[in-house]
């Protein structure tokens, strides 16, 4: 791995094709596992996530951490929390395909009645995920916070 001046605010990874679009993942933190990336067919043989995939993963994440984080800030255990993301891709102009909207469900794994601070939390958590808040310049990104009936408590459009 190429080794560079790191600093809190910026870290580098390293990608090593493997054979055709298999490309392996080496991330800057020791012990971090590899990860195997690939295209879909016809391009690559589905070996692993694809780019898009990642992306969605990364927001997904992101949200579900700032929203734990948040609730947790007050005291609260909405423990275990799942997020699902559609993402949507689109044509541009030319006629490319590109990332059009990503929608997240972020599911509480506990009843919402009895949280502390619940409208704060569901008003500002989305504003300290850093990448939704960076991809929100390119493409809207949609955010619903379900309790476990399902009920709405908190949507975004994007």
């Amino acid at each position: 791995m190429t080794t560079t001046a790191e600093t809190p605010n910026q870290f580098t990874i390293e990608l090593n094709q493997l054979k055709d679009f298999q490309f392996q993942v080496q991330f800057d933190k020791p012990g971090l596992p590899l990860l195997a990336t690939d295209e879909p067919p016809p391009l690559g043989g589905d070996a692993g996530p694809n780019p898009s995939r990642l992306l969605a993963a990364a927001v997904a994440n992101c949200l579900a951490a700032s929203l734990l984080f948040a609730m947790r800030k007050f005291g609260n255990q909405p423990d275990p929390l799942r997020a699902t993301a559609t993402l949507q891709l689109a044509r541009n102009e030319q006629g490319r395909w590109r990332v059009g909207h990503i929608a997240v469900d972020l599911h509480l794994g506990q009843p919402s009645d009895g949280f502390k601070s619940l409208e704060r939390v569901l008003a500002q958590f989305e504003d300290f995920c850093v990448v939704t808040q960076s991809v929100r310049a390119g493409f809207p990104v949609a955010v619903q916070v379900l309790d476990p009936a399902g009920t709405v408590l908190h949507r975004h459009e994007g």
